[in-house]
């Protein structure tokens, strides 16, 4: 059995490499999907798809439709979610995501720091499992396997 997972979270550290290499590491059979990970191609792509927009809010919304698209496909496509809520950025679209998975019956790990326990309470309760670590949610998806 291989698995695909979507890795939802914030595209600003390594935390996706981490959980790729680790899983190499333990020879898993799972197949890595998630978010644009180039900010700036993301930023962009409703204007390279649709042309220049108007403003700045245009040129959002313009993005936002082809980038709710590809999570869309891929999340679908998907047989389990991660979701990371780190403690530095904004985690507007982790939450939308991990949201996402549990409307559509995914299967949802939500990693997040302990400091964060109060605010995402409701989520991690609905979630199948929540972690603090990658490597708790590698021993997650190893677990799985056997």
């Amino acid at each position: 059995m291989r698995l695909t997972v979507y890795l939802a979270g914030e595209i600003h550290s390594t935390w996706r490499e981490e959980i790729k290499k680790k899983s190499l590491a333990l020879n898993l059979p799972i197949d890595f999907v998630g978010p644009m990970e180039d900010h700036d191609r993301s930023d962009n792509i409703g204007e390279e798809i649709l042309g220049e927009q108007p403003n700045a809010i245009f040129k959002d919304a313009a993005a936002s439709s082809f980038n709710n698209l590809r999570t869309s496909v891929l999340m679908e496509k998907s047989d389990l979610t991660i979701a990371l809520f780190g403690e530095q950025y904004k985690q507007w679209n982790t939450a939308m995501d991990a949201s996402a998975a549990l409307a559509s019956g995914k299967p949802l790990i939500i990693i997040r720091p302990e400091k964060l326990h109060h605010p995402l309470k409701e989520l991690s309760q609905k979630a199948n499992a929540t972690v603090e670590t990658c490597d708790q949610a590698i021993k997650a998806l190893a677990y799985i396997f056997e």
